[in-house]
């Protein structure tokens, strides 16, 4: 009887926290469209010199179709060069089982935007791009931890190890990496 006492004291608990880790930045809905968009997630951090390089996550679901939103934010005194994506770029991304995860970019080709911040002397420059995900993968995400990434730019590629922590020397955050998608994905289902 205590058992049975103790679980369903227990199962209340663990809803509120799976709940709680749900937290949105948007929740809307209307009667013909829904949106769900997570906070960012610091995913990789680079920082070498005068030059940085933050990989950041958001999970969004746009009527009822979960899409990755990654965002690249690169900081340096020098000039950094554009970073393009097409319709055909791809995330690649290799969990700890050995299985390859391929993410389809979402929207026509978009470069990265420079900026200039007078008061550090920084030039950034930010890549905003959504990519979706495949029934055959999406899955694999939820069960696996992330071991490698690799974006597919316009004419390059880049890749990304992800920590299973990751503590920000500059944003003072800390996150999680590798289980990102076992965390999340199910706050977009």
């Amino acid at each position: 009887m205590n058992k049975i006492l103790a679980l369903l004291l227990f199962i209340p608990v663990f809803a509120l926290a799976q709940i709680k880790d749900c937290a949105y930045d948007i929740e809307e809905k209307t009667d013909s469209t829904s949106l769900k968009v997570l906070p960012q997630k610091l995913m990789h951090e680079k920082i070498f010199g005068s030059s940085s390089d933050y990989l950041f996550f958001s999970l969004v679901n746009e009527n009822d179709v979960p899409i990755l939103n990654m965002q690249l934010l690169q900081k340096s005194n020098d000039f950094i060069p554009t970073n393009c994506l097409s319709k055909s770029s791809k995330v690649f991304i290799q969990l700890d089982n050995g299985k390859i995860i391929t993410l389809v970019n979402a929207f026509e080709g978009i470069c990265s935007d420079l900026n200039y911040d007078a008061s550090t002397k920084n030039n950034i420059r930010i890549l905003n791009a959504f990519y979706y995900f495949t029934k055959t993968n999406y899955e694999e995400l939820k069960n696996s931890p992330i071991a490698l990434m690799r974006i597919q730019f316009a004419g390059e590629t880049k890749d990304f190890v992800l920590k299973a922590e990751l503590e920000s020397e500059t944003l003072k955050t800390k996150s999680n990496p590798a289980s990102y998608f076992m965390e999340y994905l199910k706050c977009v289902e």
